[in-house]
């Protein structure tokens, strides 16, 4: 038996998210359904670095599993390929030692969130892109909101009310608003880890700041008042991605394992 790091990308458009759920279906769901197609009926699990809610996509998400299969690396996602959905994909797959957890061995995440602001929606991005309706809308007053969140915080105002968690101190690396290529607005947010909807709520909290609802000076605020009431509100899941996963000093990439 040995075990297997696979990265994986995932249209999260029909996707209840990541956890298997009864009746409904699920990223790890259909993993685990096609795993156990490969190993002839036997009941394979696999283990992520994380979960992703319902719409929200990944270019990068990782997952361990145990397998008796003699398959090499290279050969891995041909074979998933023929047992899973079009809208997921195996990008690769490498063999780890036996104590490998793709979760508890994580050492940071980085998660894009794909914003387009205007008065004209594309209806072909409507599952990947959220549309801010605005005529004016201060793109360099996003980008300056988010330098105080870098850094270690607790995260309590931006994070889900319901949410029951020993700790809400989390570190951000990195924290960035960028213009595409294509044209759109995309955060990125590096950390060693992150709290449910803490992404979501951040951007919604930043789009108030770019309509103007809110002073840049606000952000700093509400990081501090440590209050779920005072930020925004939580953006819907299909303009989030889970970009990349890091293990020590070896990135994870959406291209490859290496």
């Amino acid at each position: 038996m040995a075990r297997w790091k696979a990265t994986i990308a995932y249209d999260g458009s029909a996707f209840s998210g990541w956890q298997v759920q009864p009746g409904k279906r699920t990223v790890q769901g259909e993993l685990e359904k096609g795993l156990t197609k490969l190993h002839k009926g036997e009941n394979k699990k696999v283990v992520a670095s994380g979960r992703t809610d319902a719409q929200v996509h990944a270019r990068g998400q990782v997952v361990h599993f145990d397998s008796f299969l003699q398959i090499p690396s290279a050969r891995w996602p041909r074979a998933f390929d023929t047992v899973l959905p079009r809208d997921m994909q195996v990008i690769c797959v490498e063999r780890v030692h036996d104590h490998f957890h793709a979760r508890f061995d994580a050492t940071a995440k980085e998660y894009r969130f794909f914003l387009h602001v205007g008065r004209e929606r594309d209806v072909f991005q409507r599952h990947y892109v959220h549309h801010v309706f605005a005529n004016a809308f201060d793109h360099e007053a996003v980008r300056r909101s988010l330098q105080p969140l870098i850094g270690t915080h607790d995260f309590s105002s931006f994070c889900a009310s319901d949410t029951n968690v020993e700790s809400k101190v989390r570190t951000l690396n990195a924290a960035s608003y960028v213009q595409t290529a294509e044209g759109e607005w995309c955060f990125r947010f590096n950390g060693d880890g992150f709290l449910y909807n803490m992404v979501r709520i951040i951007v919604g909290t930043a789009i108030n700041i770019g309509a103007r609802r809110l002073a840049v000076e606000d952000m700093n605020r509400i990081l501090h008042a440590r209050d779920r009431r005072q930020a925004g509100m939580t953006v819907p899941g299909h303009g989030l991605y889970l970009w990349q996963v890091q293990y020590g000093h070896k990135d994870v990439y959406p291209a490859g394992c290496g």
